[in-house]
Parts: C-alpha cells; sequence; structure tokens
C-alpha cells in the first residue's frame, strides 16, 4: 500500500481554542461602520445632531471674532492708541516745551508717531470786511507736516501740509473750522480760497476729516511751521505733544512720556490717559469670548447627549446581534472596540459635517455685515477633536454595557 505524506507528517498543533482572536484595526473599523450602514437614517439624525453643535462652534467663535475685528478697526480709527502731553494750566512763569520734544519722544521704544501743535494766539477771519475781534472761536495752530499720522487724522478733500507749502502761507482748516468759516469742500480746478490770520491772507491747501477724539483740532486752522515763524512771529514751543504707540503699551508710554518731553520737571507736564474707546474696547473683547464660549459648551453638551443617547439605543436593539457575536468567540474588549468605534465615527463624520457648514455660514455671513472674515484655526481643530472627544465619551457607557451583555440571555431575548 501506498504511503502517503500525511501518512508520516507529523500531526500540526491544534489552535488553542482559549487564545482570543485579534482583530486588525480595520476589522474594528469595518465592524464599527456596520451600525451606521445598517441604520442610515438614525444615524444621519445623529450626526446631524453632533454637526449643529460643531457648526454651532464654529459660528459661534467665527462671527464674534470677525465682529471683534471690526470692532477694532473702528475704534482704531478714533485713536485709541493716542496719548496728549502739554503743560499743566495756570503755570507762572509758563511752562515751555522743547521744540525737539517730538523727537525725543520719538526714541521711546512703543511709540509709533509722535508730532506737536502750538497755539499761536492769533485770529482768523474770512476777510477784513469781517470783526477784527471775531475769532469764530477758532484757534490759530502751528502744525509740523507729520502731525496727521499722530492723531489718527485724514485729509477730506485738498492736501496737508507738506515742507513746501508748510513754509508758506497756507492753511489746513479742522471739520468744524471749514463749517465755520463757510469752506466746507474745496473744488479742484477752481481758485482755492483764502482767510485772514492777523494781517496776511493764507490759502487754504486742505480740509480735515472730523476727528472725535480730538475735537479741538477740528475747530482749529493749521499753519505750517515755517510760517507761523515767519508771519506770526511764533517762537518755535509746541504747547501740545501729540503720540501714538502700539495699543498693548499705551500706559507704559503714559508712564515715561512727561519726563521725555519736560525733562527738567516732569511734573509740570500733564499727559492724557488711554481714551475710554480703548477701555471699551478691552472689556467688550472680555465679554463677547466669555459669553459665546459658554454657548459653545451648551451646543456640544446637547450633541453628546444626542450621540449617547443613541448609541444606548442601539445597544439595546442590538443585543441579539451582540449575544451572537459572543457566542461565536468575540470577547468583551472586541464588543467594547466595536461600538466605542461606531460612536466616534458618528462623532466625527457629525463633526466634519458641522464644521464645513460652519465655515461656509460664517464667511457668508461676515460677507452678508461687511466685516472682515475671520475663521479661526483653533475653531477648526475644536471642531474635529470636539467631535472625537465628545463619541468616546458619549460611547464609553453604550460599550461597556454591549460588553456586559451575557450570550445566553441576549440570545433568549424577544
Amino acid at each position: 500500500m501506498k504511503r502517503t505524506d500525511t501518512d508520516t507528517a507529523p500531526d500540526a498543533p491544534d489552535a488553542d481554542p482559549s487564545r482570543p482572536v485579534r482583530l486588525a484595526p480595520s476589522d474594528v473599523l469595518r465592524l464599527g461602520l456596520l451600525g451606521i450602514r445598517t441604520r442610515r437614517m438614525r444615524a444621519a439624525l445623529s450626526a446631524l445632531g453632533i454637526s449643529i453643535g460643531i457648526a454651532t462652534l464654529i459660528l459661534v467663535t467665527s462671527i464674534p471674532a470677525s465682529s471683534q475685528r471690526h470692532l477694532d478697526q473702528q475704534l482704531s480709527a478714533l485713536g485709541t492708541n493716542t496719548l496728549r502731553a502739554e503743560p499743566a494750566p495756570n503755570q507762572k512763569p509758563p511752562v515751555l516745551i522743547p521744540e525737539e520734544a517730538p523727537d525725543m519722544v520719538r526714541r521711546i521704544g512703543p511709540v509709533t508717531h509722535a508730532s506737536a501743535v502750538a497755539n499761536t494766539h492769533a485770529l482768523v477771519r474770512r476777510s477784513e470786511h469781517t470783526d477784527p475781534n471775531d475769532g469764530l472761536g477758532l484757534t490759530v495752530l502751528a502744525a509740523r507736516t507729520d502731525l496727521l499720522p499722530a492723531v489718527n487724522g485724514t485729509v477730506s478733500s485738498g492736501k496737508f501740509l507738506t515742507a513746501t507749502t508748510g513754509n508758506f502761507p497756507t492753511v489746513v482748516l479742522g471739520y468744524e473750522a471749514a463749517a465755520r468759516l463757510g469752506i466746507p469742500r474745496l473744488t479742484p480746478g477752481q481758485e482755492p480760497p483764502q482767510v485772514l490770520i492777523g494781517d496776511t491772507y493764507f490759502t487754504v491747501v486742505g480740509i480735515l476729516d472730523p476727528m472725535r477724539l480730538t475735537p479741538d483740532l477740528e475747530r482749529s486752522v493749521l499753519v505750517g511751521w515755517g510760517a507761523a515763524k515767519k508771519v506770526l512771529h511764533f517762537d518755535g514751543h509746541p504747547t501740545v505733544v501729540y503720540t501714538t504707540a502700539h495699543e498693548d503699551s499705551v500706559e507704559d508710554v503714559a508712564s515715561v512720556l512727561a519726563a521725555t518731553v519736560y525733562p527738567q520737571t516732569p511734573g509740570l507736564i500733564q499727559v492724557s490717559r488711554p481714551s475710554d474707546a480703548l477701555t471699551a474696547k478691552r472689556a467688550t473683547a472680555a465679554t463677547f469670548s466669555a459669553l459665546f464660549l459658554g454657548l459653545a459648551g451648551v451646543a456640544l453638551l446637547v450633541g453628546g447627549v444626542g450621540v449617547a443617547n443613541t448609541m444606548y439605543i442601539s445597544v439595546l436593539e442590538r443585543r441579539r446581534e451582540i449575544g451572537l457575536r459572543r457566542a461565536l468567540g468575540a470577547h468583551r474588549g472586541q464588543i467594547r472596540s466595536q461600538f466605542l468605534t461606531e460612536s466616534i465615527a458618528l462623532s466625527l463624520l457629525g463633526g466634519l459635517l458641522g464644521t464645513t457648514v460652519g465655515v461656509l455660514a460664517s464667511l457668508a455671513y461676515a460677507t452678508y455685515q461687511g466685516w472682515p472674515p475671520i475663521i479661526p484655526l483653533s475653531a477648526i481643530a475644536a471642531g474635529t477633536t470636539g467631535a472625537i472627544a465628545i463619541g468616546v465619551v458619549a460611547g464609553v457607557y453604550p460599550s461597556m454595557r454591549a460588553a456586559g451583555v451575557a450570550p445566553t440571555e441576549a440570545l433568549s431575548a424577544g
């Protein structure tokens, strides 16, 4: 009789039936997605709940950020980073600020601009036919050519003083001064109007826009520094030094500004405190952050409860499936992994959908409002990681409940 190889080959070792079968990550993922594929409507509704929560997180982070940026731009345009240094009133003899004071102020690290004006104590009139003692409540100031950046000012029509025009009899009118003098605007191509200062006519070359934080400049007639010395006998000493600095350093600059402007006796110089608009700006930012982060937390909590509820019901409905898998050899860890993976996948799908919807809705709303669109990367990252975290938290109890189902009890359940 012919002998076969199997007759002579040694017996193969039998597999140990007590050793649990290890599932590959792809198998765990496939099992986790099984419940989502077979119960698509319920999965969609549960994912919708978590997507609403994540979309709310994106919205309540991005929209306030866009609104805050818009508010920052508006408040910064008012000059929230501006400081003003001038001699204390009623000093005898009067304090004379050095002419080089703006140059000394520029050496302070956080300072971005520094300039000065000086009261010439001259009267301005529309013409020689008006009352020579009526200055219309306006002030004639000598101004440096770099004044506008230091006061966050802009020109409405015409142009500001330059190194050339500042040495000739030319003026720039503040917004209120132009209205009182009957010169609301300058028309290109037409002969520019003139005003009378002292006994000399000055040509109006520019009119400024309103400056809400420096109303004294709105009621002023600005003459070039050189022209004021030549024509109005100005002595060259500034009466006000304007300074702009980085907003986070305004208080620090204010603390050293007096000593910089008048080193001999800093106590004779008074420095304006940061504007109330800056304080309101910071308070608004803090209020926005606390309020909307709280709303986002509530939205995520609601989404997490929805996922946990769906997973718990899924465990109750799939007891026979769980019992069958246990009877076929699946151990508790595999059951836990299956349901935990399903919970994470469900939350992640909802999170990705919510992130997409939240980003698009935020961009659309910011564009509609005319705000700069701001989508913080931290919000997008929080949307993804938050969905995963919610999936883990929401799936822990249902997965443990599923792993604790006894095979015989589950199979006998109707």
